[in-house]
Protein backbone atom coordinates (compact mmCIF):
# COMPACT_ATOMS: atom_id res chain seq x y z
CA UNK A 1 0.00 0.00 0.00
CA UNK A 2 1.55 3.22 -1.18
CA UNK A 3 2.43 5.44 2.31
CA UNK A 4 0.61 8.74 2.83
CA UNK A 5 2.85 11.47 4.30
CA UNK A 6 1.48 14.26 6.48
CA UNK A 7 1.09 16.68 4.55
CA UNK A 8 -2.51 18.45 5.54
CA UNK A 9 -0.74 21.09 7.95
CA UNK A 10 1.41 22.29 4.56
CA UNK A 11 -1.75 23.63 3.77
CA UNK A 12 -2.54 25.45 6.59
CA UNK A 13 0.56 27.16 7.20
CA UNK A 14 0.18 31.26 6.42
CA UNK A 15 2.06 33.14 3.95
CA UNK A 16 4.01 36.01 5.05
CA UNK A 17 6.38 38.62 3.48
CA UNK A 18 9.01 36.55 4.76
CA UNK A 19 8.27 33.98 1.82
CA UNK A 20 10.29 35.21 -1.16
CA UNK A 21 8.30 36.10 -4.85
CA UNK A 22 5.26 35.38 -2.97
CA UNK A 23 2.57 38.30 -3.89
CA UNK A 24 1.04 40.42 -1.30
CA UNK A 25 -2.50 39.40 -1.33
CA UNK A 26 -1.40 36.37 -0.61
CA UNK A 27 0.00 37.42 3.12
CA UNK A 28 -2.26 36.00 6.30
CA UNK A 29 -3.84 33.26 3.78
CA UNK A 30 -3.43 30.03 4.35
CA UNK A 31 -1.88 28.10 1.49
CA UNK A 32 -4.89 26.20 0.93
CA UNK A 33 -6.96 29.41 0.92
CA UNK A 34 -4.50 31.25 -1.30
CA UNK A 35 -4.94 28.49 -4.27
CA UNK A 36 -8.44 28.35 -3.62
CA UNK A 37 -8.37 32.05 -5.06
CA UNK A 38 -6.91 30.87 -8.08
CA UNK A 39 -3.80 32.87 -8.49
CA UNK A 40 -1.90 33.28 -11.96
CA UNK A 41 2.26 33.36 -11.74
CA UNK A 42 1.56 36.89 -13.33
CA UNK A 43 1.01 37.90 -9.67
CA UNK A 44 4.46 36.88 -8.51
CA UNK A 45 7.60 38.97 -8.14
CA UNK A 46 10.13 38.44 -10.00
CA UNK A 47 12.74 36.77 -9.56
CA UNK A 48 11.42 33.49 -9.10
CA UNK A 49 11.69 29.86 -9.91
CA UNK A 50 8.31 27.71 -10.93
CA UNK A 51 7.67 24.12 -11.61
CA UNK A 52 6.02 22.70 -14.09
CA UNK A 53 2.79 20.12 -12.97
CA UNK A 54 2.44 18.56 -16.03
CA UNK A 55 6.44 17.99 -16.89
CA UNK A 56 6.74 16.71 -13.19
CA UNK A 57 3.93 14.31 -13.81
CA UNK A 58 5.69 12.80 -16.84
CA UNK A 59 8.68 12.33 -15.49
CA UNK A 60 7.58 10.98 -12.67
CA UNK A 61 5.78 7.95 -15.04
CA UNK A 62 8.62 7.88 -17.24
CA UNK A 63 10.98 7.12 -14.42
CA UNK A 64 8.88 4.99 -12.45
CA UNK A 65 8.20 2.56 -15.52
CA UNK A 66 11.83 2.43 -16.29
CA UNK A 67 12.79 0.81 -13.17
CA UNK A 68 10.79 -1.36 -12.67
CA UNK A 69 10.99 -2.44 -16.44
CA UNK A 70 14.26 -3.86 -15.38
CA UNK A 71 13.27 -4.80 -12.29
CA UNK A 72 14.69 -1.55 -10.36
CA UNK A 73 13.53 -0.35 -6.70
CA UNK A 74 13.44 3.37 -7.15
CA UNK A 75 14.39 5.26 -3.65
CA UNK A 76 14.78 8.86 -5.11
CA UNK A 77 17.13 11.09 -3.33
CA UNK A 78 14.49 13.11 -1.60
CA UNK A 79 17.64 15.75 -0.86
CA UNK A 80 17.78 16.83 -4.47
CA UNK A 81 13.98 18.91 -3.12
CA UNK A 82 13.65 18.34 0.41
CA UNK A 83 9.96 19.24 -0.91
CA UNK A 84 7.78 16.55 1.11
CA UNK A 85 5.08 16.93 -1.66
CA UNK A 86 7.43 16.27 -4.17
CA UNK A 87 8.56 12.96 -2.56
CA UNK A 88 4.52 11.88 -1.80
CA UNK A 89 4.30 11.90 -5.60
CA UNK A 90 7.13 9.92 -6.14
CA UNK A 91 5.75 7.51 -3.26
CA UNK A 92 2.45 7.45 -5.46
CA UNK A 93 4.61 6.32 -8.57
CA UNK A 94 5.84 3.32 -6.92
CA UNK A 95 8.62 4.10 -4.73
CA UNK A 96 8.91 2.10 -1.75
CA UNK A 97 10.31 4.72 0.32
CA UNK A 98 12.65 8.03 -0.19
CA UNK A 99 16.83 8.43 -0.11
CA UNK A 100 17.80 11.20 2.07
CA UNK A 101 21.88 12.78 2.52
CA UNK A 102 21.91 13.63 6.64
CA UNK A 103 20.07 13.06 9.73
CA UNK A 104 18.48 16.63 9.59
CA UNK A 105 17.20 15.61 6.38
CA UNK A 106 15.94 11.76 8.62
CA UNK A 107 14.29 13.91 11.34
CA UNK A 108 12.32 16.31 8.66
CA UNK A 109 11.35 13.13 7.07
CA UNK A 110 10.01 11.64 10.46
CA UNK A 111 7.85 14.63 10.91
CA UNK A 112 5.83 14.08 8.52
CA UNK A 113 5.89 9.76 8.87
CA UNK A 114 8.25 8.80 6.15
CA UNK A 115 8.35 5.68 7.21
CA UNK A 116 11.45 3.63 4.71
CA UNK A 117 14.11 5.37 4.90
CA UNK A 118 17.86 4.64 3.08
CA UNK A 119 20.53 7.00 4.49
CA UNK A 120 22.93 7.40 1.90
CA UNK A 121 25.72 8.51 4.67
CA UNK A 122 27.26 7.47 7.89
CA UNK A 123 25.50 7.88 11.32
CA UNK A 124 28.36 8.32 13.76
CA UNK A 125 27.40 11.95 15.79
CA UNK A 126 26.50 10.39 19.10
CA UNK A 127 23.28 12.84 19.43
CA UNK A 128 22.15 11.75 15.77
CA UNK A 129 22.27 7.92 16.96
CA UNK A 130 20.57 8.77 19.75
CA UNK A 131 18.05 10.13 17.87
CA UNK A 132 17.49 7.47 15.81
CA UNK A 133 17.53 4.90 18.47
CA UNK A 134 14.55 6.82 19.59
CA UNK A 135 12.87 6.44 16.30
CA UNK A 136 13.62 2.71 16.06
CA UNK A 137 11.32 1.98 18.68
CA UNK A 138 8.67 2.72 15.66
CA UNK A 139 8.29 -0.90 14.46
CA UNK A 140 6.77 0.74 11.15
CA UNK A 141 9.90 2.21 10.85
CA UNK A 142 12.39 0.92 8.18
CA UNK A 143 15.41 2.39 8.27
CA UNK A 144 19.27 1.75 6.61
CA UNK A 145 22.93 3.71 6.74
CA UNK A 146 25.83 2.84 5.19
CA UNK A 147 29.57 2.78 6.56
CA UNK A 148 32.79 2.59 4.99
CA UNK A 149 35.21 1.86 7.78
CA UNK A 150 35.68 0.01 10.96
CA UNK A 151 36.07 3.40 12.59
CA UNK A 152 32.53 4.26 11.46
CA UNK A 153 31.41 0.35 12.58
CA UNK A 154 33.40 0.61 16.21
CA UNK A 155 32.15 4.61 16.59
CA UNK A 156 28.36 3.20 16.06
CA UNK A 157 28.59 0.35 17.67
CA UNK A 158 29.97 2.08 21.04
CA UNK A 159 27.65 5.13 20.83
CA UNK A 160 24.46 2.28 20.31
CA UNK A 161 25.30 -0.09 22.90
CA UNK A 162 25.80 3.27 25.63
CA UNK A 163 22.93 4.73 24.34
CA UNK A 164 20.25 1.32 24.50
CA UNK A 165 18.76 0.19 21.20
CA UNK A 166 15.35 -1.48 20.57
CA UNK A 167 16.48 -3.40 17.65
CA UNK A 168 19.74 -3.63 15.70
CA UNK A 169 20.52 -0.78 12.92
CA UNK A 170 20.05 -2.03 8.99
CA UNK A 171 23.86 -0.82 7.60
CA UNK A 172 24.91 -1.48 4.44
CA UNK A 173 28.54 -1.83 3.51
CA UNK A 174 29.78 1.03 1.45
CA UNK A 175 32.33 0.94 -1.66
CA UNK A 176 33.68 3.02 -3.24
CA UNK A 177 36.78 3.67 -5.43
CA UNK A 178 39.81 5.37 -5.80
CA UNK A 179 39.31 9.04 -6.53
CA UNK A 180 35.85 8.82 -5.89
CA UNK A 181 33.63 10.14 -2.82
CA UNK A 182 33.37 7.56 0.20
CA UNK A 183 33.11 4.25 0.57
CA UNK A 184 35.95 1.62 1.14
CA UNK A 185 38.49 1.72 -1.28
CA UNK A 186 38.90 -1.89 -2.47
CA UNK A 187 36.82 -5.08 -2.48
CA UNK A 188 38.57 -6.75 -0.02
CA UNK A 189 38.52 -4.21 2.40
CA UNK A 190 34.82 -3.80 2.28
CA UNK A 191 34.56 -7.36 3.01
CA UNK A 192 36.90 -6.92 6.04
CA UNK A 193 33.82 -3.88 7.12
CA UNK A 194 30.94 -6.43 6.27
CA UNK A 195 32.37 -9.03 8.88
CA UNK A 196 32.67 -7.03 11.56
CA UNK A 197 28.97 -5.81 11.12
CA UNK A 198 27.82 -9.26 10.80
CA UNK A 199 29.21 -9.73 13.97
CA UNK A 200 27.38 -6.99 15.84
CA UNK A 201 24.99 -6.99 18.52
CA UNK A 202 23.88 -3.43 17.97
CA UNK A 203 23.89 -3.12 13.66
CA UNK A 204 23.12 -6.00 10.85
CA UNK A 205 24.16 -6.35 7.46
CA UNK A 206 21.91 -4.60 5.24
CA UNK A 207 24.24 -4.88 1.89
CA UNK A 208 26.20 -2.96 -0.64
CA UNK A 209 25.90 0.15 -1.36
CA UNK A 210 27.68 3.08 -3.25
CA UNK A 211 27.59 6.25 -5.97
CA UNK A 212 28.91 5.61 -8.88
CA UNK A 213 27.92 9.64 -10.10
CA UNK A 214 31.65 11.31 -8.70
CA UNK A 215 33.64 8.78 -11.25
CA UNK A 216 32.50 10.57 -14.26
CA UNK A 217 31.31 14.20 -15.17
CA UNK A 218 30.37 13.07 -19.05
CA UNK A 219 29.56 10.15 -21.03
CA UNK A 220 32.92 9.53 -22.33
CA UNK A 221 34.65 6.24 -22.48
CA UNK A 222 36.76 6.95 -19.89
CA UNK A 223 34.33 7.92 -17.64
CA UNK A 224 31.57 5.22 -18.45
CA UNK A 225 33.80 2.54 -18.40
CA UNK A 226 35.05 3.98 -14.80
CA UNK A 227 31.33 3.77 -13.85
CA UNK A 228 30.98 0.26 -15.42
CA UNK A 229 33.65 -0.98 -13.31
CA UNK A 230 33.04 0.47 -10.30
CA UNK A 231 29.41 -1.21 -10.39
CA UNK A 232 30.88 -4.70 -11.33
CA UNK A 233 32.65 -4.62 -8.36
CA UNK A 234 29.58 -3.86 -6.42
CA UNK A 235 28.29 -7.20 -7.18
CA UNK A 236 31.47 -8.96 -6.81
CA UNK A 237 31.33 -7.45 -2.74
CA UNK A 238 27.71 -8.31 -2.69
CA UNK A 239 28.15 -12.11 -3.66
CA UNK A 240 31.57 -12.34 -1.72
CA UNK A 241 29.19 -11.18 1.59
CA UNK A 242 26.36 -13.71 0.56
CA UNK A 243 27.18 -15.84 3.87
CA UNK A 244 27.28 -13.11 5.94
CA UNK A 245 23.78 -12.43 5.31
CA UNK A 246 20.80 -13.13 7.95
CA UNK A 247 17.08 -13.78 7.48
CA UNK A 248 15.83 -11.36 9.19
CA UNK A 249 15.49 -8.83 6.95
CA UNK A 250 16.03 -6.95 3.34
CA UNK A 251 19.05 -7.24 1.68
CA UNK A 252 20.17 -4.43 -0.89
CA UNK A 253 22.67 -3.45 -3.59
CA UNK A 254 21.60 0.46 -4.35
CA UNK A 255 23.74 2.86 -6.58
CA UNK A 256 22.43 4.94 -9.29
CA UNK A 257 22.52 8.62 -8.94
CA UNK A 258 20.89 10.67 -12.14
CA UNK A 259 23.81 10.42 -14.55
CA UNK A 260 24.42 6.65 -15.21
CA UNK A 261 21.33 5.04 -13.82
CA UNK A 262 21.17 3.19 -17.49
CA UNK A 263 24.73 1.62 -16.30
CA UNK A 264 23.25 0.66 -12.90
CA UNK A 265 20.78 -1.58 -14.73
CA UNK A 266 22.72 -3.12 -17.54
CA UNK A 267 25.20 -3.99 -14.36
CA UNK A 268 22.75 -5.18 -12.20
CA UNK A 269 20.90 -7.13 -14.73
CA UNK A 270 22.50 -10.68 -14.29
CA UNK A 271 22.09 -10.53 -10.29
CA UNK A 272 18.62 -9.31 -10.49
CA UNK A 273 18.23 -12.75 -12.96
CA UNK A 274 19.61 -14.99 -10.32
CA UNK A 275 18.63 -13.06 -7.06
CA UNK A 276 15.56 -13.28 -5.92
CA UNK A 277 15.87 -12.14 -2.26
CA UNK A 278 17.67 -8.88 -3.10
CA UNK A 279 16.17 -5.37 -3.77
CA UNK A 280 18.58 -3.66 -6.10
CA UNK A 281 17.68 -0.14 -5.62
CA UNK A 282 18.07 2.94 -8.25
CA UNK A 283 18.17 6.39 -5.69
CA UNK A 284 17.94 8.84 -8.61
CA UNK A 285 16.44 11.72 -7.62
CA UNK A 286 16.61 14.82 -10.08
CA UNK A 287 14.38 13.30 -12.75
CA UNK A 288 11.53 14.53 -11.27
CA UNK A 289 12.08 18.15 -12.49
CA UNK A 290 15.13 16.74 -14.59
CA UNK A 291 16.56 20.53 -16.42
CA UNK A 292 18.06 21.94 -18.89
CA UNK A 293 21.68 21.79 -18.12
CA UNK A 294 24.00 18.99 -16.71
CA UNK A 295 21.34 16.40 -16.59
CA UNK A 296 19.91 17.50 -20.16
CA UNK A 297 23.47 16.81 -21.26
CA UNK A 298 24.14 13.28 -19.49
CA UNK A 299 20.79 11.40 -18.23
CA UNK A 300 20.06 7.98 -20.35
CA UNK A 301 16.37 9.62 -21.01
CA UNK A 302 17.29 12.91 -22.76
CA UNK A 303 18.51 13.90 -26.37
CA UNK A 304 20.12 10.84 -28.35
CA UNK A 305 20.73 8.34 -25.30
CA UNK A 306 16.93 8.21 -25.54
CA UNK A 307 15.11 5.28 -27.67
CA UNK A 308 11.72 6.35 -26.46
CA UNK A 309 9.94 8.87 -23.87
CA UNK A 310 12.60 11.50 -22.38
CA UNK A 311 12.64 13.71 -19.49
CA UNK A 312 11.38 17.26 -19.55
CA UNK A 313 12.65 20.44 -17.75
CA UNK A 314 10.21 21.09 -15.16
CA UNK A 315 11.83 23.98 -13.17
CA UNK A 316 12.43 27.69 -14.93
CA UNK A 317 13.89 30.96 -13.74
CA UNK A 318 12.03 33.87 -14.25
CA UNK A 319 13.79 37.12 -13.88
CA UNK A 320 13.21 40.99 -14.98
CA UNK A 321 15.74 43.15 -17.02
CA UNK A 322 16.53 45.88 -14.46
CA UNK A 323 19.52 47.62 -16.88
CA UNK A 324 20.87 47.74 -19.83
CA UNK A 325 24.26 49.50 -19.46
CA UNK A 326 25.90 49.15 -22.26
CA UNK A 327 24.44 48.06 -25.68
CA UNK A 328 25.45 43.95 -25.51
CA UNK A 329 24.73 44.01 -21.79
CA UNK A 330 21.45 43.88 -19.83
CA UNK A 331 21.51 43.21 -15.95
CA UNK A 332 18.42 40.64 -14.61
CA UNK A 333 17.42 40.59 -11.27
CA UNK A 334 18.65 37.02 -10.25
CA UNK A 335 21.40 35.89 -8.71
CA UNK A 336 23.27 33.26 -7.21
CA UNK A 337 21.25 33.68 -4.18
CA UNK A 338 17.93 32.89 -6.41
CA UNK A 339 19.41 30.06 -9.34
CA UNK A 340 21.30 27.55 -9.23
CA UNK A 341 25.24 27.52 -10.98
CA UNK A 342 27.39 25.32 -9.62
CA UNK A 343 26.97 23.07 -12.67
CA UNK A 344 26.76 25.71 -15.32
CA UNK A 345 24.89 29.29 -15.80
CA UNK A 346 21.43 29.35 -16.64
CA UNK A 347 20.38 29.62 -20.54
CA UNK A 348 18.08 32.13 -21.36
CA UNK A 349 15.53 30.79 -23.21
CA UNK A 350 12.70 33.72 -23.94
CA UNK A 351 11.88 36.71 -23.31
CA UNK A 352 7.98 38.96 -22.69
CA UNK A 353 6.62 41.64 -21.79
CA UNK A 354 5.62 40.59 -18.16
CA UNK A 355 5.13 37.03 -16.52
CA UNK A 356 2.06 35.54 -18.56
CA UNK A 357 2.67 37.14 -21.72
CA UNK A 358 3.88 35.47 -25.12
CA UNK A 359 7.31 34.47 -24.98
CA UNK A 360 9.44 35.43 -27.72
CA UNK A 361 13.12 33.31 -28.74
CA UNK A 362 16.08 34.06 -27.02
CA UNK A 363 18.71 32.98 -29.94
CA UNK A 364 22.44 33.48 -29.66
CA UNK A 365 21.97 34.70 -26.10
CA UNK A 366 23.74 33.92 -23.18
CA UNK A 367 24.86 34.36 -18.86
CA UNK A 368 27.97 35.12 -18.79
CA UNK A 369 28.67 35.58 -15.25
CA UNK A 370 26.35 36.08 -11.89
CA UNK A 371 26.72 37.75 -8.56
CA UNK A 372 24.62 37.23 -5.51
CA UNK A 373 21.51 39.39 -7.07
CA UNK A 374 22.09 39.75 -10.84
CA UNK A 375 23.16 37.76 -13.67
CA UNK A 376 24.81 39.36 -16.66
CA UNK A 377 22.57 39.06 -20.03
CA UNK A 378 24.65 39.04 -23.23
CA UNK A 379 23.37 39.15 -27.05
CA UNK A 380 19.79 40.09 -26.35
CA UNK A 381 17.66 42.51 -27.69
CA UNK A 382 15.76 43.41 -24.51
CA UNK A 383 14.05 46.38 -22.42
CA UNK A 384 14.04 47.45 -19.29
CA UNK A 385 10.72 46.02 -17.47
CA UNK A 386 11.15 42.91 -19.61
CA UNK A 387 10.94 39.20 -18.35
CA UNK A 388 13.05 36.61 -19.30
CA UNK A 389 12.59 32.74 -18.68
CA UNK A 390 15.48 30.88 -17.59
CA UNK A 391 16.46 27.58 -18.37
CA UNK A 392 18.50 25.88 -15.65
CA UNK A 393 21.01 23.42 -14.44
CA UNK A 394 20.98 21.10 -11.27
CA UNK A 395 18.36 20.63 -9.34
CA UNK A 396 19.95 19.93 -6.28
CA UNK A 397 21.22 22.96 -5.78
CA UNK A 398 17.86 25.13 -7.33
CA UNK A 399 15.30 24.19 -4.41
CA UNK A 400 17.17 25.34 -1.59
CA UNK A 401 17.26 28.88 -2.08
CA UNK A 402 13.16 28.80 -1.82
CA UNK A 403 10.71 28.54 0.66
CA UNK A 404 7.72 28.13 -1.49
CA UNK A 405 8.19 27.09 -5.33
CA UNK A 406 4.82 28.19 -7.49
CA UNK A 407 3.52 24.78 -9.39
CA UNK A 408 2.02 26.26 -12.69
CA UNK A 409 -0.36 23.83 -14.74
CA UNK A 410 1.90 23.42 -17.68
CA UNK A 411 4.58 25.29 -19.95
CA UNK A 412 1.17 26.71 -21.78
CA UNK A 413 -0.87 27.80 -18.54
CA UNK A 414 -0.02 30.18 -16.12
CA UNK A 415 -2.45 28.95 -13.50
CA UNK A 416 -0.72 28.21 -10.01
CA UNK A 417 -2.00 25.00 -8.85
CA UNK A 418 0.22 24.24 -5.99
CA UNK A 419 3.47 25.98 -3.63
CA UNK A 420 5.74 23.14 -2.85
CA UNK A 421 7.60 24.12 0.29
CA UNK A 422 11.16 23.20 0.87
CA UNK A 423 12.60 21.92 4.10
CA UNK A 424 16.39 23.34 4.03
Amino acid sequence: MTQQLLLDRLGAERLSARDKGIPERAFGLTVDAFLATGPRLTEFWTPLIALDDAAMRDNVTLMADWSAERGLELMPHGKTTMAPALWQRQLDAGCPGITLANMDQVRVARTFGLGDIMLANAVIDPRSLRYLAAELADPDLSFVSWADSLETVERMQGALREIGVPRRVDVCVELGAPGGRTGARTVDEAIEIARVISASDVLRLAGVAGYEGSLGHDRSPAALAAVRAYLESQIVLHEAIGDLYDDEGDVFVTAGGSAYFDLVAEAYAPAIARDARTRFTLRSGAYIVHDDGFYRGISPLDGDRSDGARLRSAMHGWTRVVSRPEPALALLDGGKRDLPFDEGLPEPQGVAADLGAPLAPLLGATISAMNDQHAFLRGAEVHVGDVVRLGLSHPCTAFDKWHYLPVVTSADDDRVVELVRTFF
